[in-house]
């Protein structure tokens, strides 16, 4: 059937936008590196891109006709989401031959310069906590970063200071000089249940300002759960799509609100995203503004929680004799620490905290977590049948364990 002029044009206009849309989007693929990736670079650290100013569709305005609640949400939040670039300038290390002893002779005093640097390159997000610049993100988006440049949703790049980084919850805070900036509603994590809305904005693969949707999917994940045990987080998982470059963004309830700080720290996860519940980003937060740094409270205990296949293992690979198939175990305590100092030992399986019952790891986790350094806690635990009341008070989680 032969096209008319008008279906022509609009067919032809089409090809010709869709061809626009492949070019721009393998510009940003190339340019806008993942978290991690690195890149050639001569001895100065490049500049990041100049800022991208947000297309003109995300400034429609808001009618009936075609706002729904996910619409109104990115709205809302959308201008105090940022993009942000950091580089960090890495050294190249020296072959192993130019490290003998033997070899050094040729050179005397000098060391041969290595013939390249190189800088490793990351684009993430982050949220805007206070109209005068006060950032949050995550840690592993400008950890160790010598330039970070934040660009706004109306195309303004600026300046940032990395203020504070916290390695174990993957929290980071960043300060830019500006005033009267645009700042999202933070809301609650505490009462989410699975099945709700989450939406997340960020800017993934340097799509800046880019909005997905799903649900809740489930609460309370521990680090191990998640395969970070090195982080001290109960994330929230979500479905919502969350790839790199949507680190230390926001992710909202159906009000617009902020519920957590997403992280894409679970390397080939698909169809899964966490985010850092926002109670803890904010307690965090607050802190590495204050101080810098951020103290976790610790205990010093090693725990797992109890169940028929865990109670069989254990009495097999090691001399505790465990009793019952149901709670936390406790089956190292570090020495020196403020569990040994109050009492505990190895085998005293943790019943309550204060007035909570505890039946796993992540709640007695969440529980310490959620005290500050200094606050006395008073356990009961099993002891080999009988229960005893002991109070530890909590210390600084150090930097190395033991």
């Amino acid at each position: 059937m032969s096209l008319s002029f008008k279906q022509l044009t609009l067919y032809l206009t089409l090809l010709s936008l869709g061809g626009g849309a492949g070019i721009l989007g393998s510009r940003y693929l190339q340019s806008e590196n993942p978290i991690r990736q690195t890149a050639s670079m001569t001895p100065m650290i490049q500049q990041p891109l100049p800022p991208q100013p947000s297309p003109s569709f995300n400034r429609l305005p808001i009618s009936p006709s075609n706002v729904n609640f996910i619409a109104e949400a990115a709205q809302k939040v959308g201008p105090a989401v940022v993009r942000i670039d950091a580089a960090r300038k890495v050294e190249t290390p020296l072959p192993e031959l130019f490290q003998n002893p033997l070899f050094r002779g040729f050179f005397g005093s000098e060391k041969p310069v290595p013939s390249d640097e190189r800088v490793e390159r990351g684009t993430g997000s982050g949220v805007i906590l206070s109209t005068d610049g006060r950032l949050v993100t995550n840690a592993h988006v400008v950890a160790g970063a010598d330039i970070v440049r934040v660009t706004l949703k109306d195309g303004r790049s600026l300046d940032g200071q990395v203020i504070g980084v916290d390695q174990l919850t993957d929290v980071a805070v960043v300060k830019i000089e500006a005033k009267d900036l645009p700042t999202a509603r933070v809301g609650s994590s505490q009462n989410l249940i699975p099945g709700e809305w989450a939406i997340a904005i960020g800017n993934p693969l340097g799509l800046d300002n880019t909005v997905t949707v799903g649900i809740i999917s489930a609460t309370g994940r521990s680090s191990s759960q998640v395969g970070v045990p090195d982080k001290r987080v109960n994330f929230i998982q979500t479905d919502a799509a969350i790839n790199p470059g949507n680190s230390g963004g926001p992710l909202l309830n159906s009000n617009g609100e902020v519920i957590g700080i997403n992280t894409a720290i679970r390397a080939g996860a698909q169809g899964l995203g966490f985010a850092i519940p926002i109670e803890t980003a904010q307690r965090v937060a607050n802190q590495l503004f204050d101080k810098g740094r951020a103290e976790h409270p610790f205990l010093g205990v090693q725990m797992v929680t109890l169940s028929p296949e865990m109670r069989n293992k254990i009495s097999q690979e090691t001399d505790l004799k465990i009793t019952q198939n149901q709670g936390v175990l406790i089956v190292r305590v570090l020495e020196k620490s403020p569990a040994e100092k109050a009492g505990l030992r190895a085998g005293d399986i943790i019943e309550k905290i204060g007035d909570l019952t505890v039946q796993d790891t992540s709640a007695v986790q969440q529980v310490v977590e959620s005290n500050e350094v200094g606050v006395v806690l008073e356990m009961e635990v099993n002891r080999n049948g009988r229960r005893q009341k002991l109070q530890v008070k909590t210390g600084v989680y150090p930097k190395k364990l033991n």
